[in-house]
Parts: structure tokens; sequence; C-alpha cells
């Protein structure tokens, strides 16, 4: 009865089970439920002892989330790319279940991400185009002796002119006082006098001739250079003026009444289309209170089709619907919300 059984082993295998219980009285209706019952259990019992493994990996994983959570998410962000979502929402999800997430920083980062005080460390490994190599490099120079700035940094890593850009604006150098534009300027310093800095010439760093960046400017710029952020949501920038037009949080949804029409907003983190659902889109938008679902149905899917592809941010009103604690909107009206800068990206039609 595994999964590539044989119809003509299977025969075989009826006929002794009814011989076997003609010779010990069972026959008519009783014997004829029983071979159903178990063809019908061969038709499943593959799938079924999936089932089973799958149930004890999810209880072991809900057991950990629940009472290590730090580690379980480091552990879940290195091992990406696995499972159904993206590192931003994993870290989203950790703060929203009480885990301190600390930032990509060269004096504190390891390759990988870690538990710090029992908190979360995101590791170098998240930096967008950061080579191992380098990586492994600033954590052996940092054993040996701390980085004292910009400038000692790249005497003793030898990072690439391209990586130490990228590092300065994503703000790894905070723990040498910098903002991140005035990290810029002094990565743009030593650049110039790479050829002295080797020779033991240290610069003295300036303040970068800018205003430092907004709180959003700097959310996207996270999601630009690491594809995650460890500070506010970005939705949260938005919220003020959400609220101003009535648009609902993941959060205040959870107090709509079933049946009531509402207008909600947020990321989109998931777009699915499966094959058995006969053309709905089903969407999962995140704010910085939680998660929120909508149900589009075929022929909205084709007249939207290009906004609800594409859309990074997604406004959405429709009818709620809450039915044995499942909370989604069936969706009919649809408008994109832009920003000036990267968004996380979303898990589509996986």
């Amino acid at each position: 009865m595994g999964f590539k059984r044989s119809a003509e082993r299977m025969e075989k295998i009826e006929a002794r089970l009814r011989a076997g219980m003609a010779r010990n009285g069972l026959d008519g209706q009783p014997a004829d439920d029983i071979v159903n019952s178990i063809s019908a259990f061969a038709l499943y019992g593959f799938p079924e002892s999936h089932a089973a493994s799958f149930a004890l990996i999810a209880y072991a994983s809900a057991y950990l989330k629940r009472h290590h959570p730090a580690a379980f998410f480091a552990v879940m962000l290195n091992c990406y790319p696995l499972g159904f979502y993206h590192p931003s929402t994993l870290v989203k999800d950790a703060q929203r279940h009480g885990v301190t997430v600390l930032p990509i920083d060269v004096t504190r980062s390891d390759w990988n991400c870690a538990i710090e005080g029992g908190a979360l460390r995101m590791g170098l490994k998240y930096f967008a185009g950061m080579r191992e190599e380098i990586g492994r490099r600033i954590e052996r120079e940092r054993a040996h002796r701390q980085f004292e700035s910009i400038a000692d940094f790249t005497a003793r890593v030898g990072p690439s002119r391209r990586e130490l850009d990228a590092l300065a604006y994503a703000g790894v150098f905070a723990a040498f006082g910098h903002t991140r534009r005035d990290a810029m300027w002094n990565a743009a310093a030593v650049e110039r006098d790479r050829t002295s800095i080797l020779a033991g010439v240290k610069p003295r760093p300036a303040p970068a001739p800018l205003p430092a960046m907004l709180p959003i400017e700097e959310a996207c710029a996270d999601y630009s250079a690491t594809g995650v952020t460890t500070g506010p949501h970005l939705m949260t920038y938005l919220r003020r003026e959400l609220q101003a037009r009535g648009i609902l949080s993941a959060v205040d949804l959870e107090r709509a009444a079933h049946g009531a029409w509402v207008r909600t907003a947020g990321v989109v983190i998931v777009r699915q289309r499966p094959g058995t659902a006969k053309g709905f889109l089903f969407i999962t938008l995140e704010d910085e209170s939680g998660i929120s679902n909508l149900i589009v149905t075929p022929d909205l899917f084709q007249k939207h089709r290009l906004l609800l592809r594409s859309a990074g941010i997604l406004l959405a009103e429709g009818v709620f619907q809450k039915v044995d604690g499942v909370m989604a909107i069936r969706a009919r009206c649809f408008a994109e919300l832009t920003i000036d800068g990267a968004l996380p990206p979303s898990h589509d039609f996986h």
C-alpha cells in the first residue's frame, strides 16, 4: 500500500485478505467494508505519513518559537532561503513577539545572525553584495582587536570601494558615532586617502555637509542594502495619514464586525493563486501591527491584474469576513500607495 503500489499486487492482497477472513467466518458485507476501508486508506496513506512528519516539525518549531523565540528566528534567518516568508517578515514577526532585533554592526555582527545578551543580532550575511570572505575577515580582525574607525576598518579588512560605500549607506558604522550620511562622507574621504591610510596615516573624521536621513529614508536604505529593517515598520510612517482617512491597521481589523465594509493597507508580502483555487487570488498584507488577508475574485483579478501583481503597498477595501476566528477581506476596490525608496520583496505565486 505504498506510494508506488501496483494495482495487480493490490488485487492479490485483496484475494488473500478475503480468503483469510472467510477461513475465520467473516464474509459478506462486513468483509466488503473492511476491504473498502483498507483500499481507501491506500489512496491517502502516503500523504498521511507526510502529514505526520510535518506535524512533528510544526510542533517542534512552534515550541521553539514560543519558548526560545530569539534562537528560533536566528536559525530561520541563518537557514534562509527556506520556508514561506521573506526575512523582512521574519524580523517584524520576531519584534511583535517580543524579540529585540539589533541591526548589522561591524563592531558586533558575525557573518551569521547570533544571540547577543538575549537579543537577536543581524548577521553580516544579510548585507547585500557582502562577500563571505570579507565577512569572515571582519570576524577575525575584530577578535584580534576592535575596530576604531572607518579608516581603521578599511585598512584592516580591505573592502572594495563599492562595499565600503554600501556599508556606510546601510548604517553599519553607527558604533563610530556616524550618521549614515556622515559615514558615507567619511568613507569617500577614506577612499581618496586609502594609500595614506595603508601607510598608517589616520584621517580626521568630519561631519557631512548634508542633513541626516529622515527615519523613513533610513528604513528604505535598510531594505535596499540588507532586505530587512530593525527599525519601525514602513507603514508606521504612513499611519497618521491612513488613520485620518479611516483606513484600519491589521490589529484594528480584529475589532471589526463580520460583514462590515472596511478599508486597510499594508506592504504586500505574499501573493498566491493556486491552481486549485479556481482563479481566486489571495494577498497577504503586513503593517506595523500585524498581518491581514485579502481574497480577490477571478473577475476582479483580471480587471486589476497589473496593479495586483505589481503594487508594493496596497490599499484595499471590501467586506470583512470573520468565521471561526479566521479573518479576511473580500476585497473589491484597490489602490497603490507609493513611497520614494526601496520596499521589502514579496513572495509571489510560489
